[in-house]
């Protein structure tokens, strides 16, 4: 691979084709007639107005209720990010589209609050980032999350939080509060410690160890944190199972769980395209056994099996977490979140049971 072919913090580099396109630009003329434009790496922010901000989760492998996205594509361009596909729905590539197009939802603090006085909101745990990052880069310009994190705060509302961000430090204030109250619990993605494959896996993300410094941040201040080892690529980063938990375990991490990489839809390109140009000499060996985790595909969408996988690799993964967790991990069960202490519209307290 030449140098110059590569888009230096970028996951993605290419930009495969939508599937709810009915025509493609391709190149018809290699003597230069028709070629495409040099890419361009700066990233566009367009406002979008949604109408309703809380999704109900259907899923039953997920292990969520409700989710929450302020943002739709994601700036840290995670190459094997499985959320790439829902970019097609609005017309844009799963590719460097993704990363380049990002959909802010300015009014979702507005949404929120709207859905929380309704008199017939049941009360459980929301999950901010459901499907892209809450705390992405362009989050230090909008605030929005922030602004959900007010809301949460001010209505008592349960709120669950994913993201690979040390951003979430500049909002330690809003979430000390949200744990004081048992209302608030953080997953923080980490998918290796190897500074050069995080660079090239997920190139805007923050680095690992300030990810094991904001752990212990959270933790100082009585947030409860869950790491998510996610997700675990046979041949790349299963080796580091041992060495990620013990790490996350020393900084305050109170619980741990992992996903194996499934890579559905355009994802199969855009980490095949991946893996050849930056690990040529084992690219064939880690699509290989990512198949034999899958039923002998790239991509897999069985619930009970997507996220864990199946066969012998899936299975020596496995037992590795478990020693991994049993070794170094609390034994104390995570705290579950309260929702006794929402205060709906009438401004009462709303009797709810915890969870």
């Amino acid at each position: 691979m030449k140098e110059e072919d590569y888009i230096n913090g970028r996951g993605a580099q290419v930009n495969p084709h939508n599937r709810f396109f009915k025509q493609e630009r391709v190149i018809e003329d290699w003597e230069g007639v028709d070629e495409e434009e040099e890419a361009d790496p700066r990233t566009t922010f367009i406002e979008v107005h949604p109408k309703t901000i809380v999704n109900e989760v259907k899923s039953p492998d997920v292990g969520l209720v409700y989710s929450l996205n302020p943002y739709q594509g994601c700036e840290h361009g995670c190459t094997y990010c499985y959320a790439r596909p829902t970019h097609e729905y609005w017309g844009y590539s799963a590719g460097l589209d993704f990363e380049k197009v990002i959909l802010v939802k300015k009014n979702a603090p507005a949404l929120l609050e709207e859905t929380l006085r309704k008199k017939k909101w049941k009360v459980k745990t929301i999950t901010i980032s459901g499907n892209t990052d809450c705390y992405q880069p362009c989050e230090r310009t909008y605030g929005i999350t922030r602004q959900l994190l007010e809301v949460m705060l001010r209505y008592r509302h349960p709120v669950s939080i994913i993201t690979k961000n040390a951003l979430i430090n500049r909002d330690i204030d809003i979430l000390s509060e949200l744990a004081k109250l048992n209302l608030v619990s953080v997953n923080l993605s980490i998918t290796s410690l190897d500074e050069e494959l995080r660079r090239k896996l997920e190139p805007r993300t923050a680095t690992a160890r300030r990810k094991l410094e904001t752990i212990g941040n959270l933790r100082a201040h009585g947030v409860p944190v869950n790491v998510m080892v996610a997700p675990i690529i046979p041949a790349l980063n299963e080796h580091e199972i041992f060495s990620i938990v013990e790490a996350v375990a020393k900084h305050g991490a109170q619980s741990a769980h992992y996903q194996i990489v499934r890579l559905n839809g355009p994802n199969g390109q855009i980490f095949t395209d991946w893996v050849t140009k930056n690990y040529p000499d084992r690219a064939l060996k880690v699509l290989n056994q990512i198949r034999e985790t899958h039923g002998g595909t790239l991509g897999d969408s069985r619930f009970g099996t997507r996220m864990d996988g199946e066969g012998h690799f899936a299975l020596n993964i496995k037992r590795q977490f478990a020693l991994a967790r049993q070794r170094f991990m609390p034994k104390e069960p995570f705290p579950k979140l309260r929702r006794d202490l929402f205060i709906g519209d009438s401004g009462q307290l709303d009797l709810f049971t915890s969870e």
